[in-house]
């Protein structure tokens, strides 16, 4: 092999590690919340306007995560290489333009390639998809000269697994809460500290005063706006970016009482209770349903024990949803909860928990735990008691990610002993034959 064959095969194999690498990350921290991607996915369909396809966002987002670990898994394992790097190629394609896009017109504040693990600029996308493109037509041109891990008999069996453990995977992560917790509401998380950013490293903003003379307007400043000149008229005062600066992981938390009104017979709007039980160093349960049109109303006899457990060991419990007012009122006379609600923005609701409904339980502005509607503890048993203490999310993260990485290397290891048994008795047989002919 001469140097420049010894270039080329260099190239190949550091852009094939390249490409899959990426592809096999993104798929899989996306399918560790495709429910995240999901609402990802209709926030582009809001920007082009076509909100009538948010019932397809999910199926989508599954089918693509799926797709996406599939192909960067077969890159590294260099399985069906023609049919792999061809449709990589199809991939890059299609998403280059459309991160341009993105990163000109600015429609989302990210793209969501890395779901919640990794947040990167729309511009840095952009700036990724160009090497990971460059990565991709030099796997075109040199696909053959990909090594394979394994052989033509054992490559269907590989793949199989693959397209398996990451369906699986994902709709395990549907159905449940997301194994791994990358939102600033995780467990451990205190919802306090997420709000607060240093005001050295905040946006830096200038006011910009607008007075009108003879017609015509002119902007000031704080420093020489004419206050005191009665011939200026004032016309507004905006407020101007000078350079942007680091963001709260959580700006929009807001939670406003509910108060059921008798003389008007339903609810209205009550206190900002924010503060109260972010300060509370007592416990608060809040069952979560962004949506209680479209909840469901399974487990809701287990989230009525914890409003009565609640009350009885005087614990604030509330129903933190989005629903409209008269909504709440047609949905709590139907289902006879008697729910204290309060109102929260749809979003914060969604990136709390993803469950609809599921239960949140705080002390301090500290997320203690957390459960989807089918997991719900009774927390009058010894077991729901244990419950009420701070498990700790960071303790157990690698503990988890190795189970899951062992899930599915083992399985691959073992189909490659296998195709190495196979090709050892291969072997022993024909040298068996030959010793024979001798």
């Amino acid at each position: 092999m001469n140097s420049r064959e010894k270039l080329v095969k260099f190239l190949t194999e550091l852009s094939r590690i390249i490409l899959g690498i990426t592809f096999a990350f993104s798929g899989f921290v996306k399918a560790v919340d495709p429910l995240g991607f999901t609402y990802k996915i209709q926030d582009y369909l809001v920007s082009f306007n076509l909100p009538g396809l948010f019932h397809l966002a999910l199926p989508a987002a599954v089918a693509l995560v799926v797709l996406e670990f599939l192909l960067g898994v077969f890159l590294l394992l260099g399985i069906y290489r023609k049919t792999t790097v061809r449709l990589t190629a199809v991939f890059m394609a299609f998403f280059i333009p459309l991160t341009l896009w993105i990163a000109l017109k600015n429609p989302v504040k990210d793209c969501g390639c890395f779901g919640d693990a990794l947040i990167i600029s729309n511009w840095e996308t952009f700036y990724k998809n160009i090497v990971l493109g460059v990565c991709a037509v030099i796997l075109l041109r040199y696909s053959p000269r990909i090594t394979s891990l394994f052989s033509v008999g054992t490559a269907w069996k590989a793949g199989v697994f693959t397209a398996v453990f990451g369906l699986a995977f994902s709709i395990y992560n549907v159905v449940k809460l997301p194994v791994f917790d990358f939102r600033p509401y995780h467990i451990g998380a205190n919802i306090t500290e997420n709000m607060y950013i240093d005001p050295a490293k905040a946006d830096v903003v200038e006011n910009v005063f607008i007075y009108s003379k003879n017609g015509v307007e002119q902007e000031f400043t704080e420093e020489n706006y004419p206050w005191n000149d009665s011939t200026w008229t004032f016309v507004e005062m905006k407020t101007k970016l000078i350079q942007e600066g680091e963001r709260p992981r959580i700006e929009d938390f807001q939670i406003s009482a509910l108060v059921y009104d008798s003389l008007l017979q339903g609810f209205v709007a009550g206190d900002d209770i924010t503060q109260q039980l972010l300060s509370d160093t007592g416990y608060q349960f809040l069952m979560v349903s962004h949506s209680l049109e479209e909840m469901n109303k399974s487990h809701l006899d287990d989230f009525r024990k914890v409003a009565g457990f609640a009350q009885k060991n005087g614990y604030d419990f509330y129903c933190l949803t989005s629903s409209t007012v008269d909504f709440i009122d047609a949905w709590n006379a139907r289902n006879s909860v008697g729910f204290r609600f309060a109102h929260t923005d749809e979003r914060v609701l969604k990136t709390m928990i993803r469950s609809n409904p599921g239960l949140l339980l705080l002390s301090g502005g500290t997320v203690i735990n957390k459960w989807d509607d089918s997991e719900v503890p009774d927390f009058e048993s010894e077991r729901g008691k244990s419950l009420l203490k701070d498990i700790g999310w960071k303790m157990n993260f690698w503990g988890k990610l190795i189970v899951i990485l062992l899930i599915f290397i083992v399985p691959l290891l073992l189909i490659k002993l296998e195709e190495f048994k196979e090709k050892r008795s291969e072997f022993l047989a024909k040298n068996k034959g030959y010793n024979k002919e001798i």
